[in-house]
């Protein structure tokens, strides 16, 4: 019984690091006490430490005590042990890179398909659907392989922009990257805008926030789903 938060951010502008969510997640890790937080990805290269206490200062909100992953002798344990995990956004081939190199890919997906409450936003987020193939990070490492946890039967791009009208830019949309994946892929890709976030319980994933998002198929024409419905695609 899968319970996933997937957010396209952690911060939205005017906002402190997971403000928004918190009403969200005190629902989401009811009755828990203490999260394995997961830091490989490393925005900006901030160190693990800084990372974990700046998640450890936001789940302090709700009453909810963060250990970050780094922390444990044993990360394996830690994982499929923990009453709750959170994936932090930032880049998302360190990220991937990080769990195949401590082998811990395959604990988390065991973990999550056994109910542990997921929160992932931007790169945690990234690396739940088939692949992490549409990130929008830079190739800083090369991990041994793109696929991730297929715990979404689709991928996620995340911090989706819509094209800006008059726009003097002249290098590719996010729309068009993805066309350009799709000639090559056939996985559908929900382009997730800042603020919106997907509820995962089981099989059924419905679109929360303010927006809607954008689902992409190979060969077929994008379409929005609204906030509050079921993603199908």
């Amino acid at each position: 019984m899968k319970k996933m938060i997937v957010a396209s951010t952690s911060t939205i502008f005017g906002s402190g690091y997971l403000e928004y969510l918190l009403p969200t997640l005190e629902k989401h890790f009811a009755n828990v006490k203490s999260i394995v937080f997961i830091p490989f990805a490393r925005p900006g290269g901030i160190s693990y430490e800084k990372y974990t206490a700046l998640a450890k200062k936001a789940f302090a909100g709700i009453h909810i005590n963060v250990k970050g992953l780094h922390e444990f002798d044993n990360y394996k344990a830690a994982i499929l042990k923990a009453e709750g995990i959170f994936t932090g956004g930032g880049n998302t081939f360190e990220l991937v890179n990080q769990l195949y190199k401590q082998e811990v890919l395959a604990s988390l997906k065991i973990a999550i398909e056994k109910g542990v409450p997921y929160l992932g936003t931007s790169a945690g987020s990234n690396i739940c659907g088939v692949s992490m193939m549409n990130t929008n990070d830079m190739p800083i490492v090369y991990p041994p392989s793109f696929t991730t946890l297929g715990c979404i039967p689709f991928n996620i791009n995340a911090h989706y922009l819509d094209p800006v009208k008059d726009s003097t830019h002249m290098g590719e949309t996010r729309a068009t990257r993805i066309k350009e994946f799709h000639v090559f892929n056939e996985t559908p890709v929900l382009g997730l805008r800042e603020g919106s976030w997907l509820e995962v319980n089981d099989n059924n994933i419905t679109l929360q926030g303010k927006y809607t998002a954008r689902v992409f198929q190979q060969n077929k024409v994008p379409f929005e789903v609204e906030s509050g419905r079921e993603v199908v695609v």
